[in-house]
């Protein structure tokens, strides 16, 4: 039977999208049992402008499957494209009304009965794996039978709903064929439609997980049990992606990869004797399964990043979640994470429906300090409420519908920014379905304000991170009530409503925090840490693009030295480097005495130096503008610094100091 396997259509600009590694491997499968699959990506066709985005976007959706002239529609639909996947159904269904449709996911397993009870387009649902479960039906029906006996599928027969029993989890995934990537469209189409600057491809590494975490669904799709694949297949899947479809990059998809020490260090051995340490690889972890012999391998093997799943800086929300993590380790973890060259990625969740305004405040607070300690990436997010979960159990009766969470982002297909009425009117009318799109009230704030924390406090944590702590210990505030002072002030400066951009941040913080902040005996270096993370922000703006052309070397005689265009410079009334690192230590002391300190912000590759220079140094940048030759400001800045130095030996001093600034690639030339 011929059998059109679809990704449906989503779209979200901040992110991109890779080939969909699981219909890739359900058409393999179907192939070895005779079948002949196509695969359409629409997401894909989304982004190449293809599927355009308007209010049309599902009819022509259903009219590329239908042009494929299929016996079987099979639907892998995740949380956020359930409605485009019954919209898509329901089309294909009414123009052809003898083509089979199935849906499988995540989602579609733990809603299957209510699926095909409330969606009579659908015929049929497969449940968690597919890859046995997908090709034993498509064999009975092009046989003439119906999904009886077969395990995993729910199925309409009739006006009844049939739900057959459980298919047991593969024992050994490496039963499973490699993956025909031919079925997909080739990587480097992926990275041209996402304008990626290089081809990332995903890799199933494993699957499954042992936790009871109240917000996910993997434990309960996976049965609490995990499998990883055998180490030998993935070099040499990844080997096969990198030499027939120059994959430079690679997701591995297993949340729990480093939950098998043995595992993972034979993972990290055999890609580099495999000469795979060159392409870079981003994984999941928890912070109580790697420590730095473990990290400095993974760096060694090419890990570029990693995502640390946090979740709370509040005991009592952690226990809530059943989340047995110590965060204790976290500060530690991270710096350790760093210091291999790892860029983190910190996921953390606000507002769970227990949690009161303390428990939101330590998170922020946790996520404040990564950002104090720096060389991470925070994530801020509402919880999302997913079928199969405890959350689901638990809070269906509760959810309402006031703002999105992330996941619940990617289907506003109108052309204008928003969800088309047909979607909004299916997932008003169905909660239980739909409920990712739904929320749970909170104690402790309101959702509008936990949906503000969630996409703006990020902007703060990268880039006033020590200041706005700092501020918030001054005042003796919590850093919630605190954010929603600052937004209130940008708000009225910007008058373009509650929304917040690293521009806007940049602009109002500085002014917002001196404002608000009334130095007496305490707390009076603040104001120069908000100038010295302002310097931070400066430096690393990019500069102005370099002069091209020829160089006038008849001019070149007038020229003296000058800095680089990113470089800032500064003087502050306080050992500035003494307090920072007192912070990132986690010490926030109100007192320190004054100590003059001369800083240069410079942006080194995608490192910002900060380096502290003295007086005379900050003086000698401060006049190498390009347009003031050596010999000048030699003059200018004997009086003050080369008191009872002879001329000559002075004009050496500042010789040496122009050649050491330019070796810290502070300046760009010094032509005398």
């Amino acid at each position: 039977m011929k059998v059109a396997l679809v990704f449906p259509p989503f779209f979200h600009a901040s992110m991109y999208n890779l080939p969909p590694l699981g219909l890739v491997l359900l058409g393999t499968m179907l192939q070895r049992s005779g079948h002949q699959p196509v695969l359409l990506d629409q997401v894909l066709e989304v982004r190449k402008g293809h599927l355009p985005l308007s209010n049309e976007i599902y009819r022509h959706a259903a009219r590329e499957i239908l042009a494929t002239r299929p016996d079987v529609v099979a639907f892998s639909a995740q949380c956020a494209t359930y409605p485009p996947t019954l919209q898509i159904a329901r089309l294909v269904k009414r123009e052809s009304s003898g083509i089979r449709v199935i849906i499988g996911g995540h989602n579609a397993t733990f809603v299957a009965r209510q699926t095909l009870e409330r969606h009579p387009y659908v015929d049929a649902v497969v449940r968690g794996e597919g890859e046995k479960t997908l090709p034993a039906l498509i064999d009975a029906w092009q046989d003439g039978a119906s999904g009886a006996g077969i395990l995993g599928v729910t199925w309409r027969d009739g006006d009844q709903i049939v739900e057959e029993e459980d298919r047991g989890l593969i024992p050994d995934l490496a039963d499973l064929p490699f993956p025909d990537y031919s079925l997909a469209p080739d990587l480097e189409s992926y990275r041209e439609a996402c304008q990626l600057p290089r081809s990332i491809a995903i890799l199933e590494v494993g699957r499954g997980c042992t936790h009871s975490c109240v917000y996910c669904s993997e434990a309960a799709l996976w049965r609490r049990r995990c499998r990883t694949y055998p180490v030998p297949r993935l070099v040499k899947e990844m080997l096969m992606l990198r030499d027939t479809q120059g994959a430079d990059c690679f997701l591995l998809a297993y949340d729990q990869f480093t939950a098998d020490r043995r595992f993972v260090n034979e993972f990290c051995e055999s890609m580099i004797e495999a000469g795979l340490q060159r392409q870079s690889w981003y994984c999941i972890s928890r912070l109580d399964t790697v420590d730095r012999d473990l990290l400095r391998l993974m760096r060694e093997a090419g890990c570029e990043s990693m995502c640390y799943g946090i979740d709370s800086g509040s005991e009592r929300t952690l226990a809530f979640i059943r989340k047995k993590i110590d965060v204790s380790i976290l500060q530690q973890r991270v710096t350790e994470t760093t210091e291999q060259g790892l860029v983190p990625t910190l996921s953390f969740v606000v507002g769970f429906p227990e949690e009161e305004r303390s428990d939101v405040d330590a998170t922020l607070e946790l996520a404040l300090m990564t950002g104090v300690r720096g060389n991470s990436n925070p994530l801020l997010q509402i919880p999302t409420v997913l079928p199969g979960t405890e959350l689901h159990h638990r809070y269906l009766p509760d959810l309402v519908r006031q703002v999105d969470s992330y996941f619940a982002l990617g289907i506003e297909f109108s052309g204008e920014g928003e969800r088309l009425p047909e979607d909004e009117a299916m997932i008003d009318a169905d909660p239980e379905l739909f409920s990712s799109f739904y929320n749970l009230p909170c104690a402790g704030l309101e959702l509008y304000e936990l949906d503000l924390v969630a996409n703006y406090f990020p902007l703060l944590i990268n880039l006033f991170p020590k200041s706005f702590l700092l501020l918030c210990k001054a005042l003796d505030e919590s850093p919630s009530r605190l954010f929603e002072e600052f937004l209130d002030a940008a708000d009225a400066a910007e008058r373009s409503g509650p929304e917040l951009t690293p521009q806007a941040c940049y602009r109002h913080f500085p002014t917002f925090a001196t404002e608000r902040f009334y130095a007496e005996s305490t707390w009076r270096h603040l104001p120069d840490v908000v100038r010295y993370e302002t310097c931070c922000i400066e430096a690393a703006r990019p500069g102005p693009p370099a002069a091209t052309g020829n160089v006038d070397l008849s001019e070149s005689a007038n020229v003296g030295p000058q800095r680089r265009p990113s470089i800032v410079l500064d003087r502050f009334d306080f050992d500035l480097p003494f307090i920072v690192t007192d912070m990132q230590q986690g010490y926030f002391h109100d007192r320190y005495g004054r100590q003059e300190s001369w800083l240069v912000f410079h942006q080194v590759g995608e490192q910002l130096e900060v380096s502290a220079i003295n007086q005379f140094g900050h003086d000698l940048l401060d006049l190498c503008d390009g347009s003031v030759k050596l010999d000048a400001i030699v003059d200018a800045l004997y009086r003050q610094y080369g008191s009872g130095m002879p001329c000559g030996e002075f004009a050496a001093d500042c010789r040496e100091a122009v050649a050491t600034f330019e070796q810290m690639l502070l300046l760009q030339s010094s032509i005398s």
